[in-house]
C-alpha cells in the first residue's frame, strides 16, 4: 500500500472488474470515488463521506485530495467521514483557495473538539473539566475579549441554581454553571445579543430511575449540548462575530448515592416554579432551567439551547436530524434555514403553550415528565424548558440533538460524536447578530 493515498473525484462509472455502481476503485497509489451521474449535490456530499468512511474504514491513515473537483463542502464531508474516535489519521486537503483553508480549517478544528470532547472517558470529562476545556478553547480566540465565572457545588445553592445543584449532588465530582461572556465590541455595557445554552451532564446513570447498561454505556455522550454550543460559538468567532454573545454551560454527573436527589423531591427555582420530580433520568430539563434563567436574566435578545435531551426524539427522527422546537415561528424557520445553508439536518417537531399542561403533579406546579400515556416526549421536555424563559419564548428556540452522536458506527459515521448541529447554531447566531 502506498505510503500516501491519494484520493480522486471521478464521473465515470468504475471499472466492471470493480463490480457494477461501485463507490471505490483503486488504481495503484490513487483511490477514485465514483459519483457517476449524480444531479443533486448533497448526494454527492454523502457519497463522498460514505467514501471516506469506507477509505478510513479499510485501514488507509495517509490521504491527499486531488484534482479539480473539491471544493469546500466536498473537503469538509470527506474529512467527517474519514475519522474514527481511536488512532491517528493524516489528510491533506490539497490545494486551495486562502478564503476556503481558513474557513474549513475553522470548521474542522470545530468539529474535531466536539468529537474529541464527546467521545472522551467520563473518569476524564467531568463538570468541572468540561468548563474548564470549553473555557479554553474559547479564551483561545477570543483572548482578552472573553471573560467568565464558574459557579461550583454548593454555591450554586446559594445562588439559586437548584436544578444544577439537585442533579449533581450525588457525585463526588461537584456540579458546575459556566457563564462565559464573549464582547468583541470594547464596551462593558454592550448589549448581549445572543445566549446559548447547552446541557453538560458527563456522566448520566439515570439516577435512581436507572439505565440499563446497553443504554448506559453511550451516556458519556450526554455532555453533547455544552460541547454542540461551545464548538459553535468558537466557529462562529472564527467566521469574525462581531457581537457579544453568552455561554452558559450546566454541567453535572448524573449518579446514585445517599446525597443524589430523589424521585418524589420537590425543586423551587429562582422563578418561583416547583417541579416534582417523578423521573430522576429527566435530569437534563433540570439543569437546562438554571441556564435558560441565566440567559434570560442576561437581557439576550435570541437564546438558543442544546442538549441531548430526549430519546423520543431520536425514536421520531433517528440519528439522522436533530429536532427543532420553539413558541416563536421566526426562530423556528430561522434555524431550519440555518440548517439547510449549511449542509446539515434538522426537522421541526410541534410545541404549543398547551404542552406544558401535560406535565402535572399532585405536588408541585410541573412535573418532570408527562404523567398520562400517548404524549409526545420530546415535546413535553421543550414545553418544560419553556416555562423559564422570558417574554412567552420569544427568540427561543431549543435543539434536541438526536443526530449528534452515533451509538454505533454505519456507511457515513464513525461511532461516537458526529458534530452534526454544530454549522447550524454558528450559522443561527451569524443570523441573529447581523
Amino acid at each position: 500500500m502506498a505510503d500516501m493515498m491519494k484520493v480522486v473525484l471521478s464521473t465515470q462509472a468504475a471499472a466492471a472488474q470493480w463490480g457494477e455502481g461501485a463507490l471505490l476503485s483503486f488504481n495503484g497509489d490513487e483511490a477514485h470515488i465514483h459519483l457517476g451521474s449524480i444531479a443533486q449535490e448533497n448526494d454527492a456530499l454523502r457519497t463522498i463521506q460514505r467514501a471516506a468512511r469506507r477509505i478510513e474504514s479499510s485501514g488507509i491513515k495517509r490521504v491527499k485530495l486531488v484534482g479539480d473537483d473539491w471544493d469546500l463542502e466536498r473537503r469538509y464531508a470527506f474529512a467527517q467521514g474519514f475519522y474514527a474516535a481511536k488512532g491517528v489519521r493524516e489528510l491533506d486537503l490539497g490545494e486551495q483557495s486562502v478564503s476556503d483553508a481558513r474557513e474549513l480549517d475553522a470548521l474542522i478544528k470545530a468539529s474535531r473538539w466536539v468529537r474529541e470532547v464527546t467521545n472522551g472517558c467520563p473518569e476524564a470529562i467531568y463538570p468541572m473539566s468540561l468548563a474548564e476545556s470549553a473555557l479554553l478553547l474559547i479564551r483561545g480566540l477570543g483572548g482578552d475579549q472573553v471573560t467568565a465565572r464558574i459557579t461550583a457545588g454548593e454555591a450554586l445553592r446559594e445562588a439559586g441554581h437548584i436544578g444544577i445543584w439537585s442533579v449533581g449532588r450525588g457525585s463526588e465530582r461537584e456540579p458546575v454553571l459556566l457563564e462565559l461572556d464573549y464582547n468583541p465590541t470594547g464596551d462593558r455595557n454592550a448589549p448581549v445579543v445572543a445566549a446559548l445554552v447547552g446541557k453538560g451532564i458527563t456522566f448520566d446513570s439515570g439516577g435512581y430511575s436507572m439505565k440499563s447498561s446497553d443504554n448506559m454505556l453511550p451516556m458519556k455522550s450526554d455532555m453533547g449540548g455544552a460541547a454542540m454550543v461551545t464548538g459553535a460559538l468558537a466557529l462562529a468567532i472564527s467566521r469574525g462575530l462581531k457581537h457579544r454573545v453568552k455561554l452558559i454551560l450546566c454541567c453535572a454527573e448524573n449518579l446514585v448515592s445517599g446525597h443524589a436527589f430523589k424521585l418524589g423531591d420537590i425543586l423551587t427555582y429562582k422563578n418561583g416554579i416547583s417541579v416534582e420530580i417523578q423521573n430522576t433520568d429527566a435530569e437534563g430539563r433540570l439543569v437546562l432551567a438554571d441556564g435558560l434563567m441565566a440567559a434570560s436574566d442576561s437581557g439576550a435578545a435570541y437564546i438558543l439551547d442544546a442538549a441531548t435531551l430526549t430519546g423520543a426524539a431520536k425514536t421520531a427522527l433517528g440519528r439522522d436530524y436533530n429536532a427543532v422546537f420553539a413558541l416563536d415561528e421566526t426562530e423556528q424557520q430561522r434555524t431550519l434555514a440555518a440548517a439547510k445553508a449549511e449542509q446539515e439536518k434538522a426537522w421541526a417537531l410541534p410545541l404549543e403553550p398547551w404542552h406544558v399542561g401535560q406535565l402535572t403533579s399532585a405536588f408541585a406546579e410541573l412535573g418532570n415528565v408527562a404523567s398520562a400515556e400517548g404524549t409526545a416526549g420530546a415535546t413535553t421536555a421543550a414545553a418544560f424548558l419553556s416555562r423559564f424563559v422570558r417574554d412567552d419564548g420569544k427568540g427561543w428556540v431549543h435543539l434536541d440533538l438526536a443526530a449528534s452522536y452515533q451509538k454505533s458506527g454505519n456507511d457515513l459515521w464513525a461511532t461516537g460524536a458526529k458534530g452534526h448541529g454544530l454549522r447550524t447554531i454558528a450559522r443561527w447566531l451569524q443570523e441573529v447578530t447581523e
